[in-house]
């Protein structure tokens, strides 16, 4: 007896689709959200058996997901290559490598052990968008399908490829002892290999392969992750510490004294150090970034112009490409590297390396290159709940709050309000510097919610409790997920 189909519809996000399994979706409709994949894929190409590249993270579930995922790509005509445990940017790579019409990824990325979801993307480097994602919502939900006759095949050592791409073209001279960290997620078989490769000195941290991750969730966001690669650092006499997510696509770093860098500072590092020999190049950086991009003497210098956007990686990658921007950098430690650097799709060890490589060009520590950067008090990410169906028309309403506050001068902690970018969310920013940003999660039932002060660590403070103040006054906000 097949079972009934279960598919939530909030699980189609803004970029990417992620669900509860068994809760949200089951088997019958991850085989439903294969066949509307596949029409998507078939409409856009214009090939009755396109080439679509899967692969699969290392949860105790996606195999099977991955299986019902094929049998509906397959039933439309796709022509299915499986290159089996995968990170995501290792499935963006081969659809350059082999030549394929399309992506799809297993994946929950960093999300909690439960969830389950894809990545999917049709022109080479990018991954869906909004209207794309709506579009594959609507064929989907409504069993919009084509017929047609597909079929499967496995890609064996595909692994090696990638590795094999990463280490012959990122060699270094400097030995650079890094911590590198994967909280038992699927990076643990790639990560350390790769940096090894190019010639660092590893030490293993949360590396061997665990769908319980029973240590920490692996996510460079998460403060526990952090603390714990800031100890082996330490213990270890590290130069650098790196964490993976679970998918691979980001990366978190911690300097030689075992304190975090927050992933935006980390870029505008990579970006000084880039633009150096790429001058007059753009770089792409998302809403929750640090202000010090746009007045930042060294990219002023080499005539370098800095675009702020959208968070979330198919947006930065996507503008990235629009721009023939050089890179894209997100402060949750998305980076992006367009040629000759990368192939403009987010890689965390790619990332990695991108740091290793500016420690290998510089006679100093870790510690000493951050101390160029002018000091800020940043806070971390901070997600309270607000439910997917409530999440955007609490942003609005904010939006319209702090728009009013602005034009009628209403000071916040002695300061007005001087400016506001709208792009994603609301980021409002006062007469020094210090900003606020409030936006909707594009993958979870939360809010985002970023501070960051020139001045103080008490500016920073005040200014989240400010927005804080404003969400309680909804209604509509749970617990946080962390809080300063």
């Amino acid at each position: 007896m097949s079972e009934n189909l279960k598919i939530d519809p909030y699980g189609f996000r803004e970029y990417d689709a992620r669900w509860l399994y068994k809760k949200d979706i089951n088997q019958s409709g991850i085989t439903n959200l294969g066949k509307g994949l596949g029409t998507q894929i078939i409409k856009n190409t214009k090939k009755n058996n396109p080439r679509v590249i899967i692969g699969h993270d290392y949860r105790s579930y996606s195999e099977e997901i991955k299986s019902s995922l094929k049998k509906g790509l397959v039933s439309t005509g796709c022509y299915v290559e499986d290159i089996g445990l995968s990170l995501s940017p290792m499935v963006y790579f081969a659809q350059f490598n082999l030549e394929a019409d399309a992506v799809a990824m297993v994946t929950a990325s960093h999300n909690e052990n439960g969830w389950t979801g894809v990545k999917m993307g049709i022109q080479k480097g990018l991954t869906h968008a909004p209207n794309e994602m709506q579009e594959l919502k609507e064929i989907t939900l409504n069993k919009k399908f084509v017929e047609g006759k597909g079929k499967e095949k496995e890609i064996k050592d595909f692994q090696k490829i990638y590795k094999k791409n990463l280490i012959d073209k990122n060699k270094i001279d400097k030995k650079i002892k890094a911590v590198v960290a994967c909280g038992n997620g699927t990076a643990g078989i790639f990560a350390p290999d790769i940096l090894r490769g190019i010639g660092c000195e590893v030490i293993e941290l949360d590396c061997n392969l665990d769908w319980n991750f029973p240590k920490y969730n692996p996510n460079p966001e998460d403060l526990k992750m952090l603390h714990e690669i800031s100890n082996a650092v330490k213990k270890n006499n590290a130069d650098i510490g790196f964490g993976f997510d679970g998918d691979g696509d980001r990366v978190g770093v911690i300097d030689n004294e075992g304190k975090e860098i927050f992933s935006d500072k980390i870029g505008l590092l990579i970006a000084r150090n880039l633009s150096n020999s790429h001058q007059n190049s753009k770089f792409v950086v998302d809403v929750k970034s640090t202000g010090l991009f746009i007045n930042d003497l060294i990219l002023n210098k080499n005539n370098c112009k800095t675009i702020y956007w959208k968070t979330g990686h198919s947006h930065i990658k996507r503008k990235v490409n629009n721009e023939k921007a050089l890179a894209g950098f997100e402060k949750s430690g998305h980076f992006f590297f367009n040629e000759p650097l990368g192939y403009g799709y987010d890689d965390g060890i790619n990332s990695a390396i991108q740091v290793c490589h500016l420690l290998n060009n510089q006679n100093k520590k870790m510690n000493e290159i951050i101390k160029e950067l002018p000091k800020t008090y940043q806070s971390p990410t901070m997600a309270p709940f607000c439910k997917d169906e409530e999440k955007y028309e609490v942003v609005e309403n904010l939006v319209k709050e702090i728009e009013k506050i602005k034009n009628e001068k209403i000071k916040i902690d002695t300061q007005e309000i001087k400016e506001i970018l709208t792009v994603n969310g609301v980021r409002f920013s006062f007469e020094d510097g210090s900003w606020g940003l409030i936006r909707a999660s594009s993958n979870k039932p939360s809010l985002v919610i970023v501070t960051e002060s020139p001045t103080s660590d008490e500016r920073k403070i005040k200014i989240f409790r400010f927005i804080d103040q404003m969400l309680q006054k909804t209604g509509k906000i749970g617990e946080y997920d962390q809080k300063i």
